[in-house]
């Protein structure tokens, strides 16, 4: 592990959201390591609740539009005061900042990094399915875009960073991977539950998730009761779904605050993943895995080349097929009549957290490829 580079200067610019456990990990980790991190922000995107609601229509967009212009009126006139910097940043989500970004690196002197956590084309018009053929060619045309003004990409898997490459043609000398991580003082270690087990689920309720997977098997005799957390695209699916055929035991929450959800994952004996067929949920380790992990939970969730950085069936977790409600409901039945098991498998999760997933280590695999890749001199 790459330790204490003091008196590196990197710059977080732009409208990316700040309290996004990316965000939020990355650069705690680099702060730990001795970096200095300058963020200079304004919220866009953030302030928007459900992003592939009402936001992406015409009058959301024009919106959006104008608040971008006002934050990026702002920063132009901040960045002038940032002084000397290693690098330049443009945090997840890029896209909409990888051109001022771009002009800030330049005036500076210095690389810019594109946090490319995801492709707007492959997520909105692929997994969300909310943008027609038209409108995925404009919004391919923004990842291009932004992959091409970046000196260094960062992905969040291997699997992403092979996606990037096939998809858009970047160099993969240009990809660096860096897990997506979980902060510790928000998902401390936690003893297994007491009592009857309860298996946990909470995210943003989008397509790749693979809530109907989630139900059915929740519906099948003899899976323990499945709690879930959130609201987002499909929030008014899962409300009809629930005063329809409600399974037994199931409870779902529309909102939990961040800080509250380590406590959450602490009270559940088994933590669920993605479960969703496209591509894209192939490809992602979710934050919700890193952070289960962190807490010392088992993790059942779909298998594929993604989760497989970061899981071992039947080390970790268990893996199930995507789209498979049979092979879930077998996996949660299993750990549910096991506690050692769940026991055994939480405490590896926790372990593999804490040699790939803690913000140090996170901010490692940035320092390294900053160095591989960019030449960048990280001092002692």
């Amino acid at each position: 592990m790459i330790r204490g580079p003091a008196g590196l200067r990197l710059a977080w610019v732009g409208t990316y959201e700040r309290g996004y456990p990316r965000a939020r990990v990355l650069i705690g980790g680099l702060r730990a390591l001795g970096c200095e991190v300058l963020e200079c922000h304004r919220p866009v995107f953030e302030l928007v609740t459900h992003k592939a609601g009402s936001a992406l229509g015409p009058r959301g967009l024009v919106r959006l539009g104008a608040r971008y212009a006002g934050a990026w009126a702002h920063l132009a006139g901040a960045q002038r005061h940032l002084g000397r910097l290693d690098a330049v940043v443009a945090g997840y989500l890029a896209q909409p900042d990888a051109v001022p970004a771009w002009a800030v690196a330049r005036a500076h002197r210095c690389p810019l990094v594109v946090d490319m956590m995801i492709s707007l084309a492959d997520t909105l018009a692929g997994d969300r399915g909310r943008a027609g053929r038209a409108a995925e060619a404009v919004l391919a045309g923004a990842d291009r875009l932004t992959l091409a003004l970046a000196d260094l990409v960062l992905a969040d898997t291997e699997a992403g960073a092979r996606f990037l490459t096939r998809r858009f043609g970047v160099r993969p000398d240009r990809v660096a991977v860096v897990p997506v991580g979980a902060e510790p003082g928000v998902f401390p270690p936690a003893p297994p539950p007491e009592g009857p087990p309860e298996c946990l689920w909470y995210g943003k309720l989008a397509p790749m998730h693979g809530l109907e997977v989630i139900l059915a098997a929740a519906r099948m005799p003899g899976v323990p009761p499945v709690r879930l957390v959130g609201d987002g695209q499909l929030g008014a699916w899962l409300r009809r779904e629930l005063d329809r055929d409600r399974p037994p035991g199931l409870s779902h929450v529309p909102w939990v605050p961040y800080e509250r959800l380590g406590a959450e994952v602490a009270r559940a004996a088994v933590c669920l993943g993605v479960f969703g067929t496209s591509a894209k949920a192939s490809r992602v380790v979710p934050n919700k895995v890193f952070q289960a992990m962190a807490v010392g939970r088992p993790v059942v969730t779909a298998a594929g080349p993604g989760i497989g950085e970061a899981l071992t069936d039947g080390v970790e977790g268990l893996l199930v097929p995507p789209g498979d409600p049979a092979a879930l409901a077998a996996a949660l039945i299993t750990l549910a009549g096991d506690p050692a098991r769940r026991a055994a498998m939480g405490a590896a999760a926790r372990a593999r957290y804490l040699a790939q997933g803690t913000p140090e280590a996170v901010a490692s695999a940035m320092l390294a490829a900053l160095r591989a890749r960019l030449g960048i001199t990280l001092p002692a």
